[in-house]
């Protein structure tokens, strides 16, 4: 089967065998309302009252949306305004800890008879999609047309990033444990894990587990990025194509980050909600490089701090990867539900932009054959049906172009800005 196309980075994995460290108890947490994609959430609970790990402090009756729960014990001091990483204002709870971490009554393992009750202690879990935008986990299990095959998503392809790596390590079998539970409780006939071929003791560890289970397959993938965006690695896995207007389940397919359906499992057995992340913390000004677990809340100048990160160097911090992350306005902004990984950058260089020379590298490296010259060109004179022919709307920002524009040229950021041009049906 034929590949798509992409880029070999390096893979500056240099925390892969760093176990997972949990992160001390912070003195506060602020928790915004809006972490995941859909309508953000409205604060439960008001100044000076008490709360517990696990506690709903924030939900809303809107659909596409999750709860948000405390990730500690102890009062609530502020219900200020926040704004987000994408700009939006939302609602947020400030926490101070009273370093007893008493668990909410609200804690149990929820009741699962059926589908539905399935899907709604999903979305009591405040699950959303822990690799990528932060997709309602319920919606994103409830298709509307019929599913056969569940790929889990271990590729992990952006430089530095080992938090799911750790997840494979740490946790294989809640990795398997909860395939196999959305399997039976979906009807869904087969899964795929696909891993990168970077990651062999995971690759090696996950054939032994299901060596005797023929309805899961652990597909080896070329460590060529964006091999972990959604649309590259069900083409990968399963030949399929998403073509423009598709969702993943239009073809069959649900694709799911392995470190959700991991926290799926334990919540079914435990009932702890989504109250921390873990966070590959690394970059040329952190001094100790580390995978994380720190609860939801927690400021990034704290965790940086931890790391032993050197502040009078540090020119970045980029919240998730290099190639797909966003970088960091305010280092007191909190860890959420979609953190991944935290990167202090003390060489960051704003080249400045020339001529395009017309080279086509832009094209050759693009993974839906997309030809964003033409698509900044379009953008310019906002020629909106050009765009729509162009199919802009394909782009899934990996950013390859830009990285390989020696006109330095914003191919990337010109394209999502573009988007905005394509009226929403």
């Amino acid at each position: 089967m034929s590949r798509i196309n992409g880029i070999r980075l390096k893979h500056h994995k240099n925390t892969e065998n760093c176990s997972t460290v949990e992160f001390p108890l912070p003195a506060k947490v602020r928790i915004p309302m809006s972490m995941h994609m859909g309508a953000p959430c409205q604060p439960l609970v008001k100044v000076k009252d008490t709360v517990k790990v696990g506690q709903k402090i924030g939900d809303t009756d809107a659909a596409f949306s999750v709860p948000v729960h405390s990730s500690v014990s102890g009062t609530v001091t502020a219900v200020t305004d926040y704004r987000t990483a994408m700009g939006s204002v939302c609602k947020m709870v400030e926490i101070e800890t009273d370093g007893k971490q008493e668990i909410s009554e609200e804690v149990k393992p929820p009741e699962i008879t059926d589908k539905a009750s399935f899907l709604k202690a999903v979305r009591e879990s405040g699950a959303c999609g822990l690799g990528g935008a932060g997709f309602p986990t319920h919606i994103k299990l409830a298709p509307k047309v019929e599913v056969d095959t569940l790929v889990l998503n271990g590729a992990e392809c952006e430089p530095y990033i080992t938090a799911d790596y750790r997840e494979m390590i740490e946790c294989p079998e809640d990795i398997i444990g909860g395939v196999n539970m959305i399997k039976d409780i979906l009807g869904i006939r087969r899964a795929k894990l696909a891993i990168e071929a970077n990651k062999p003791e995971a690759i090696r560890n996950f054939k032994e587990m299901a060596d005797n289970d023929d309805t899961i397959d652990i597909i080896t993938l070329p460590s060529v990025y964006p091999q972990g965006a959604e649309k590259v690695i069900i083409f990968n896995s399963t030949g399929r194509i998403i073509k423009e207007g598709m969702l993943p389940s239009d073809a069959g397919v649900i694709v799911m980050n392995i470190s959700t359906a991991s926290f799926l499992y334990r919540y079914m057995k435990t009932g702890m909600p989504l109250v921390s992340r873990r966070l590959t913390v690394d970059g040329n000004a952190v001094k100790e490089p580390k995978n994380i677990s720190a609860p939801i809340g927690t400021s990034f100048r704290e965790i940086l701090e931890y790391c032993k990160t050197d502040f009078d160097s540090l020119k970045k911090v980029i919240a998730g990867g290099p190639m797909m992350g966003m970088s960091v306005p305010d280092l007191d902004m909190p860890v959420v539900k979609t953190s991944n990984a935290l990167l202090g950058i003390n060489t960051y260089d704003d080249k400045k932009s020339s001529s395009c020379i017309r080279c086509g590298r832009c094209v050759r490296v693009c993974p839906l054959g997309l030809m964003p010259a033409e698509i900044e060109r379009a953008y310019k004179i906002r020629n909106i049906d050009e765009l729509r022919s162009l199919k802009v709307t394909l782009c899934i920002n990996c950013g390859s172009c830009s990285y390989v524009c020696p006109a330095n040229r914003r191919l990337a950021e010109t394209n999502q800005l573009a988007k905005t041009l394509i009226p929403r049906k």
